[in-house]
This record gives structure tokens, C-alpha cells and sequence, in this order.
């Protein structure tokens, strides 16, 4: 498909954001063909050297946080705490859709790049804003990582420890990459308001916000005064049914019944162990609940005499509702990733394949990853676009506004 036939094909959009969360929704919009002006200040982007910053990043040959994250992009160099690179990006402005910051209040507010000021600019912009903890309140000025906001503020790290030990943790920019999808949606919403309306608008999510919706349950619970001690170690679970078990190639699955009262029986012929659904001490769902240290050891002794794959076709074989819990190293083998469009191709030298963004749509295909973009590499392109004249661009340069 040509990217002139994608749902976003003929919108400008400005990501004048930095690492990972709020660029991710502008990769979002540049894969279904909006084009994407990436604005990076002289020193650019800190998510272009993360993958050596940080050591919790796989390190490898290819820099693929920054391919990953700033694929299909345009890279302009403005040093906004100069005047003149300032009204050369209002030139911009005036001519784009759509500017993606996450730049704190304080600092939007120095640069004179506050809702308030673009909207003088460009009255049909839509502005949208990522922030670690909202828009007001006594935090909002403060800065706000996924692990920080999403997963430490929200709760989601308490709800994930087991009894007697430490708060969980998550990988790199989990997170992130899901609050860039409630900042997409805002976004789309807001561009159907401006058909509607011929106005633009702000729109804006946070790392609290979408950390609270993802622990939604248990953070409602809390809201009505309901609360759960944390969790039992997987010897002795909640429920035997919902627990994690190893098989004998030291592979682990998921094993989550719902239904206890349809799939209790089908999950005892599964394992072999056909008497159990007679046993009077696992009968009843209450019994198997009281005695779920004892059913779990049963359990676990019987899905570690045989191999993944065994159980993979066995379970399934019976309707049993259960997931592999895979490796990071199974993902490029992963058929269903390839098939449901998860895992795609890329024009990138070094890094055949990416993980797509998660949409689906009927009408379109995403765009190919194409490789991002050097530092300042599309900075004369994209002036020129907005009017700027060659010696102009030179002049911008001279100064150090523009790189």
C-alpha cells in the first residue's frame, strides 16, 4: 500500500519529546503515514544512547531503541532557548496538525510552548501532552519515568510482590509504551473534533493516569476499601487453578481456569489424573480453594513428568486455558507474533524485523519501518518546507540555532 493511501497520510506532526513514551505515540501516527518531524534539541534525544546509558538495556550491533522509536521520522535540530530558532519553529507550527511535547509545565512555560502559545500560532493545532503525573496538583512539575509514575506511583509494583518480599519491577519502558497509546487515542479524538469543529484542541494523558487505569481493579478496590494481602507464594496460591507450574524441560505455564466448574474436569483427564474429579477433597470449587496448597503440589507433580510441548497440545487438546510463559529469546520463533502482524519487516540495515504497533484495521496496512533518522539530518528539508529561504537556514546555522 502506498503511504499516500494510510488513514494519517497528509498530517505534519511535531514530536518535540524525549525518550520514550510520548515519541512512541508519534511513531504510532508516522506508521499509519502521518509525517513526523522529530525536533531534538543540539544534544538530541537522550533515547539515542540508552541502549549504552542504561544498563538494564540488552546491549547489541544495532542501536535498535533508537531504530525502534524514532523509525519513519524526520530529524530537525532547533536550540529552542534561542529566539531565533523559537520563531522558526512557529514557522512550523503554522503549518503542521499535530505537536507532541512532554516537556514539564515549567519548562513549556520558558520556552513559550505552553497550549496557550501555540494555539496563538496555529488555532486548528491539536497539542498533545505527556506528563509523569497530570496537567495540576502538587506534583505535577515533577519529572515522571514509567517506573517511577506508571508502575511505583499507581500501585502496580505493591500489587505485584509476593508475601515477604520486595515490591515487583518491570522491564525497560513497559510502561511507556502503553501510556503512548492512551496519548494516540486522545489524539484521534481529537482530530475527529476538528472535523467536526474546525478547532483545535489539547489533549493529554500521564504515566499516573494510564498506571492507575492498567491496575484498575485493584486500585478500585482500594477506592471502596477492598484489599488483598499480597501474594502467596505459588506452593501455597490463591487458587491452584491460576498458578504458574514447570514442566520437565523447565519450561513454565500459566495455567488460568476461570470456569472451574466446566474446565475442572477436562483438566484432571488432561493430566492424566481422571480420579481426581471424584476426589471429595477438591469436589467443590470452596474445598479446592481451602485445600489449594495440597491440590497445587498434586498439581505440580504432574506437570513436571512430561515436556512443554507435551502439555502445549494436551491442554489445548481439552480446552484448558492456559499460556506458556516465554523467553525474550523465543520471541523472533514466535509463529502466531509473525501471523498476527505483531512482528513485521523493516527497510532498516541490521534489524530485518521490528514489533509493529498494536492496531489493526480492515482498510489499511501500517507503513515499513524505514531507519530513523541521524541527528539534524532533515533540518534544511523541513525549514525550507516552512518558508525558509537557503540563507536564511544559513544564517540559523551560523548562530547555533539550528543544527
Amino acid at each position: 500500500m502506498a503511504d499516500s493511501a494510510l488513514p494519517l497520510a497528509g498530517l505534519r506532526v511535531l514530536d518535540i519529546s524525549s525518550f520514550i513514551a510520548a515519541p512512541a505515540a508519534a511513531v504510532v501516527l508516522g506508521d499509519w503515514g502521518a509525517d513526523v518531524i522529530k525536533i531534538e534539541g543540539p544534544d538530541g534525544d537522550p533515547n539515542r544512547t540508552i541502549m549504552v546509558d542504561s544498563p538494564s538495556y540488552p546491549k547489541g550491533p544495532v542501536n535498535y531503541p533508537w531504530q525502534m522509536d524514532a523509525r519513519n521520522k524526520r530529524s530537525l535540530v532547533l536550540d529552542l532557548k534561542q529566539p531565533e530558532a523559537r520563531a522558526a519553529l512557529d514557522r512550523l507550527l503554522a503549518i503542521s496538525d499535530i505537536l507532541i511535547c512532554n516537556f514539564p509545565p515549567p519548562v513549556r512555560d520558558k520556552l513559550k510552548l505552553a497550549y496557550d502559545d501555540v494555539k496563538k500560532v496555529n488555532p486548528r493545532l491539536i497539542y498533545a501532552s505527556l506528563t509523569g503525573y497530570g496537567e495540576s496538583g502538587p506534583d505535577r512539575d515533577r519529572p515522571g519515568f514509567d517506573a517511577t509514575a506508571y508502575f511505583a506511583r499507581s500501585g502496580l509494583f505493591d500489587a505485584q510482590r509476593y508475601e515477604g518480599g520486595p515490591p515487583g519491577t518491570a522491564v525497560p519502558a513497559q510502561g511507556d509504551r502503553a501510556t503512548a497509546m492512551g496519548l494516540v487515542s486522545g489524539i484521534l479524538m481529537a482530530l475527529i473534533h476538528r472535523m467536526k469543529t474546525g478547532e483545535g484542541s489539547w489533549v493529554g494523558t500521564s504515566l499516573l493516569g494510564n498506571g492507575l487505569w492498567s491496575c484498575g481493579v485493584i486500585a478500585q478496590a482500594a477506592l471502596v476499601g477492598a484489599f488483598l494481602p499480597p501474594r502467596p507464594p505459588r506452593d501455597r496460591p490463591r487458587s491452584a487453578l491460576g498458578n504458574l507450574y514447570r514442566t520437565s524441560d523447565d519450561r513454565w505455564l500459566q495455567l488460568t481456569i476461570v470456569r472451574e466448574d466446566k474446565l475442572w474436569g477436562p483438566l484432571c483427564r488432561a493430566l492424566e489424573r481422571p480420579e481426581l474429579v471424584e476426589d471429595q477433597r477438591f469436589a467443590a470449587l470452596d474445598e479446592r480453594r481451602k485445600r489449594s496448597a495440597e491440590l497445587a503440589a498434586i498439581l505440580s507433580e504432574a506437570f513436571a513428568r512430561r515436556d512443554y510441548e507435551h502439555w502445549r497440545k494436551t491442554l489445548a487438546a481439552h480446552h484448558v486455558t492456559f499460556g506458556v510463559i516465554s523467553r525474550p529469546q523465543d520471541i523472533p520463533d514466535d509463529a502466531q507474533a509473525v501471523h498476527s502482524g505483531a512482528i513485521v519487516e523493516t527497510k532498516i540495515p541490521g534489524m530485518p524485523r521490528t514489533v509493529a504497533d498494536p492496531i489493526r484495521v480492515s482498510f489499511a496496512t501500517q507503513r515499513v519501518a524505514h531507519p530513523a533518522p541521524a541527528l539534524g539530518q532533515h533540518s534544511d528539508e523541513v525549514l525550507g518546507e516552512a518558508g525558509l529561504s537557503g540563507d536564511d537556514i544559513a544564517r540559523l546555522r551560523a548562530s547555533g540555532a539550528v543544527r
